[in-house]
């Protein structure tokens, strides 16, 4: 598929990074889209929430439309969906399974999902909870892309009926993330939305970390962590950092720590936008394990990876100097080659030339069942 696409998003957000990783995963990916000329239409539910935060409001690299009604949405937006390339609905829409099912009745060209949560939302569909993707609803999908990899891609496919699931990792745009050569503040820093499931790593690799070397400095960085957490004094805290000064906020850390949702860790490849986001910025990595990370990085040549807090502790005290850039160095060269959005804007288009229109669009839509 060489010729330019025209391509709809419906996703969770894209105006607004606020509390949530999608908005920097979609702009990454369409920024490189639009690069390559692709055309692209993103619709938007407009939810206080993220209409009181949004840092992208007016995007310049594609159209950007907010809706409050699905129907009127749909209604207004009819022609260009039913002759869209590609029809593609993201994770965690709001009324998500209602709008799965009328988009299926349109007699789209070809309709997709874009699951950026994919290990949440397998443990969600196990436990028969169907927040925004109902179980009965996954082959309806021409083509399933997954945030997760690995042997995840087989699961779909072999448990939840997915017709064909393709891996479609987050990335990061490497014309915006760059060292800023500025001088380090703090020795380790952690960016990420506060996550009850993610907080005992957090405590364990960060905090007490914190505790033990108090002549070292620490920051976290993200909102609705709850008021009763006993940070030491060597740690600062950033209630909200928005994306433009997410390079700035890696490149002065010396380390930069990634920490896993536990749905995540127990699927595996499932690699977060910030380890794209710190090394492009140059910044070494310490994260705690799952599955295939090794493979996308490389343990003690790309990143470190921390099972205990003396591990943390072993990295801040014993890695130093040329170590230390020779192992951001290396994840730089990886990211960079492999993980940028137009790296991944390049994937996706040609995965969607492997997918078949469906015949006779848009007379015959497609079976939903009961």
């Amino acid at each position: 598929m060489t010729n330019s696409l025209d391509i709809v998003f419906i996703g969770l957000t894209l105006s607004s990074s606020w509390g949530n990783g999608h908005a920097t995963t979609f702009r990454a990916l369409i920024r490189g889209l639009d690069a390559q000329g692709h055309r692209v239409l993103f619709l938007e539910r407009d939810v206080p929430w993220y209409a009181s935060n949004r840092d992208l409001a007016d995007p310049d690299f594609c159209e950007l439309s907010y809706y409050s009604d699905i129907d009127v949405m749909l209604t207004s937006h009819q022609d260009r969906l039913r002759l869209a390339d590609a029809v593609i609905v993201g994770s965690y829409v709001p009324s998500g399974v209602e709008l799965i099912d009328k988009l299926a009745r349109m007699g789209l060209r070809r309709l997709c999902f874009y699951d950026i949560d994919t290990p949440v939302t397998l443990a969600k569909l196990d436990r028969g909870e169907e927040e925004y993707l109902a179980r009965r609803q996954m082959p309806l999908f021409d083509a399933y892309f997954s945030f997760s990899g690995g042997q995840v891609l087989a699961r779909l496919e072999n448990e939840y009926g997915v017709r064909k699931a393709l891996a479609l990792y987050c990335s990061v745009d490497a014309e915006r993330y760059k060292n800023t050569s500025e001088n380090y503040r703090w020795d380790l820093g952690y960016l990420g939305t506060y996550s009850p499931d993610r907080q005992p790593t957090l405590d364990k690799l960060l905090i007490e970390p914190a505790r033990r070397l108090p002549h070292l400095r620490f920051v976290v960085a993200g909102p609705q962590y709850p008021d009763e957490i006993d940070w030491p004094a060597n740690v600062e805290r950033i209630e909200h950092l928005p994306p433009d000064d997410h390079p700035g906020f890696y490149s002065r850390q010396r380390f930069t720590l990634n920490v896993t949702r536990a749905d995540m860790i127990a699927a595996g490849w499932s690699p977060s936008v910030r380890l794209f986001e710190a090394s492009a910025c140059l910044t070494p990595i310490i994260s705690d394990h799952w599955r295939g990370l090794d493979e996308l990085l490389p343990n003690g040549q790309a990143i470190v990876i921390a099972h205990r807090t003396e591990d943390v502790v072993d990295a801040l005290e014993g890695i130093v100097g040329a170590d230390r850039r020779l192992l951001a160095a290396a994840a730089h060269e990886i990211v960079s080659r492999d993980h940028t959005g137009l790296a991944r804007a390049r994937g996706l288009v040609a995965d969607l030339g492997q997918v078949p229109e469906q015949p006779g669009q848009p007379e015959q839509p497609r079976r939903i069942s009961a």
